[in-house]
């Protein structure tokens, strides 16, 4: 079964903030993940709040969710058991082998069950997998394409990590999908790769209507694709038709899920997501969070020239209360933007091409860009001519 919370143009639903109510019950499970000594917690036991808000809540077990698939449920056993995950102070080497090798086994699987082509290609001087469907582009699409910026915490995902963000919904959606291989850290610094999704978007806008081409990421790739909108804004760029921010988004990580989702989802908390650091990359070492182009949320005149915006998370990520801020902060300026929430499922878990739930994420995806692209957004600047000559 399926949790999911939607917001349209102008309306914030009540489920958002259920959701969040949620979370806030769940506050501090384990006393490490309380800050500093609370006096909150009464003679009975029971959890309350001191002045400051902290809650310390007795320890307690929480099942995994009766919501999520029994299929999920192993997967979910499997992963928390997995000793090989290197710790987040691991070398840059340990960290790509172990999440190279996890990615290549889980894009194999997801070119088994979705066939495809997959083409090596430079798209305006960058590296690119161009994906499509081995049953071919629904004649709908032929002059639609979708742009995927993997995951990968800005230090790996190149490839298969791509891929297995990329196959289902190229096969699914019998449409044309390009990964892109953008620089990270630490060997690049922000903004190298909002400058390659820039440089792929550009070459795109020659041979495709802007409004025809779509954004999506997971994670890393969640925080890319809206970094990339407001540096599109920067280079006076046209906006695409929409977006999808997944796992990550405008806003840094912080509020309720940065305490209560890495014990409900048996791991080590990310560095720096208490704090609302982007610490967990070097790839940002060099900027401040309350720059608009590294987190849009900071620049309301950013926030509302964003095309309409899918956000997708599991209950149980760390991200969701990022995507919950986004969600709310895009409507407050008129953007149009949907929400799904799957109940029990960790971060990032739809790249699991196997999980129930990863095929339903997949048609969301699907649907979510069919209804958006081609559709003239009254939010979108006009398209210049010069970025129009061949249009799809």
């Amino acid at each position: 079964m399926v949790e999911r919370w939607r917001d349209y143009r102008g309306a914030r639903v009540k489920s958002v903030l259920s959701a969040v109510a949620i979370l806030v019950t769940f506050a501090c499970i384990l006393n490490s993940a309380c800050v500093g000594k609370s006096n909150a917690e009464d003679s009975t036991g029971a959890p309350s709040a001191d002045s400051p808000g902290t809650v310390r809540v007795p320890a307690l077990d929480v099942p995994f969710s009766n919501f999520a698939s029994a299929e999920s449920r192993t997967a979910f056993i499997k992963r928390s058991q997995d000793h090989r995950v290197p710790p987040p102070d691991a070398d840059i080497k340990t960290m790509r082998e172990f999440y190279d090798s996890y990615n290549v086994a889980l894009a194999a699987r997801a070119r088994e069950l979705y066939p495809v082509n997959v083409k090596q290609e430079l798209i305006g001087g960058v590296r690119t997998e161009v994906i499509t469907p081995k049953s071919g582009i629904a004649k709908k699409n032929l002059n639609r394409v979708l742009i995927n910026l993997h995951g990968g915490a800005f230090l790996w995902g190149e490839g298969a990590g791509g891929e297995e963000e990329s196959v289902p919904i190229a096969s699914i959606g019998q449409i044309t999908v390009i990964t892109v291989a953008y620089r990270q850290g630490p060997e690049y610094k922000f903004p190298a790769a909002s400058e390659d999704v820039a440089a792929v978007y550009r070459a795109l806008v020659r041979t495709h209507a802007p409004a025809n081409i779509g954004i999506y990421g997971c994670s890393a790739g969640g925080i890319l694709t809206a970094e990339a909108i407001a540096w599109f804004q920067k280079e006076k760029l046209p906006l695409p038709g929409a977006i999808g921010t997944f796992c990550g988004s405008a806003s840094g990580f912080g509020g309720d899920s940065v305490y209560v989702a890495f014990p409900l989802a048996a791991q080590g908390p990310l560095p720096g997501a208490r704090e609302g650091a982007l610490s967990f990359s070097p790839y940002f070492s060099d900027v401040s969070v309350k720059d608009p182009l590294v987190l849009p949320i900071n620049s309301a005149d950013v926030l509302r020239q964003f095309p309409p915006t899918l956000l997708i998370a599991g209950s149980r990520d760390f991200a969701v209360s990022s995507l919950f801020r986004t969600q709310a902060a895009l409507t407050n300026v008129g953007v149009e933007t949907e929400l799904h929430i799957w109940d029990g499922m960790w971060h990032a878990f739809f790249i699991d091409p196997e999980l129930p739930e990863s095929k339903e994420v997949y048609k969301v995806i699907v649907n979510f860009f069919d209804r958006h692209l081609g559709r003239r957004s009254p939010t979108l600047p006009r398209i210049p001519r010069r970025y129009n000559e061949n249009p799809g």
